[in-house]
């Protein structure tokens, strides 16, 4: 009886229970995660169909028929909208992550464009357009979208 009582805890990672809008790329990335999952729940099917397929190489239609059906009926059993939302919590919960990581990636290839300059002899503005490339890198990552009154003014606009 007391199970019926109970609230159901509010999953943490997506700001909401709607959806924020993503780019095309954030969301191929949330599908990628979304397949990969359904993939690791389903791998002994997807091993068996792929163990058969590897023997009856031109009859994979007709011999692998039944491991066929097996592993198509275990993707779409876990291929649904809660997984698809589990999936997007997880990319969410992944942000932080990814933007730490792309920070690293651009401090080596600053590190290795200064060395390069510098051994070269290359003129000081490549150094100042490799500084500005950093600072947009330090930008957040854009989930949805700024209002016209919230985007920041560039330096020659005014207000």
């Amino acid at each position: 009886m007391a199970d019926k009582n109970e609230v159901p805890q509010k999953r943490l990672g997506v700001p909401s229970r709607n959806p924020l809008p993503l780019s095309a790329t954030q969301e191929s990335q949330v599908r990628d995660i979304y397949y990969a999952r359904v993939r690791k729940q389903c791998a002994e099917e997807i091993k068996a169909f792929a163990a058969c397929a590897q023997v009856s190489n031109f009859a994979v239609t007709f011999s692998c028929r039944a491991e066929h059906r097996v592993m198509n009926n275990c993707m779409k059993l876990h291929a649904t909208p809660e997984e698809h939302d589990a999936a997007r919590e997880e990319w969410f919960a992944m942000r932080m992550e990814r933007h730490k990581q792309r920070e690293r990636k651009a401090k080596v290839a600053a590190a290795q464009e200064e060395f390069i300059r510098e051994w070269w002899g290359l003129p000081e503005e490549v150094r100042l357009s490799k500084q500005r490339e950093m600072e947009k890198l330090g930008l957040a990552e854009r989930v949805g979208g700024l209002t016209a009154k919230d985007r920041p003014l560039g330096p020659d606009a005014s207000r």
